[in-house]
């Protein structure tokens, strides 16, 4: 059962992200503060659960979350900066629309940068630990796949649908037959290694 809490006193948010692995797409990350008596049986990690329970739990988050806030960095500024700072800036983004302030920040993962001089505890496999690191997890990872689904449409051929910008060896040999889009990021490994 996941803890719905850190400190009891506090007005903690729970943040994480999705995408960092991809070589499309953006990297998205969602901010959530849940009230301390907030339970949903369902709630858990967004990697151990169905697409279709994620979307289930969408919208009783959005509809049960004291805020909450969902936020992209696109390919562009990923190559600029690197993935890791890419995600934590995301991570930044998706805590600047919260209406709440919070007081703590719970990070998933072992690395952050502070933001606004807020407290923040990093937490490695913090989303099947907290609920609002839970709750952050499955929006993140919800709010991307529509992107990709959407981008999907333009770019038929990599089957973003399917794979949502993971390098699949279908992505992959599509990449090689292709060529990059838009949406790829190019300091990446996006083409499959050939044998020599």
């Amino acid at each position: 059962m996941l803890k719905s809490f850190l400190s009891e006193n506090e007005i903690e948010a729970g943040c994480d992200e999705a995408g960092r692995g991809c070589i499309a797409g953006p990297v998205c990350a969602a901010a959530v503060i849940l009230s301390k008596d907030f339970y949903h049986p369902f709630l858990n990690d967004s990697k151990v659960l169905s697409e279709k329970k994620r979307y289930e739990l969408r919208p009783i988050i959005e509809s049960n979350a004291i805020s909450f806030g969902v936020a992209f960095l696109d390919a562009e500024e990923i190559d600029k900066m690197n993935i890791l700072k890419a995600s934590l800036t995301a991570m930044h983004h998706s805590l600047d629309q919260l209406s709440v302030t919070p007081t703590h920040v719970l990070i998933d993962g072992n690395r952050f940068i502070p933001y606004k001089k807020i407290k923040h505890t990093c937490i490695v496999k913090g989303d099947s630990l907290f609920a609002s690191i839970a709750a952050a997890s499955i929006l993140a990872k919800t709010y991307r796949d529509d992107f990709m689904n959407e981008i999907h449409n333009q770019f038929p051929m990599y089957h973003w649908n399917q794979n949502k910008g993971y390098p699949t060896a279908l992505h992959r040999s599509a990449v090689l037959k292709h060529g990059l889009s838009i949406y790829h990021r190019k300091t990446f490994a996006c083409f499959p290694k050939l044998n020599t």
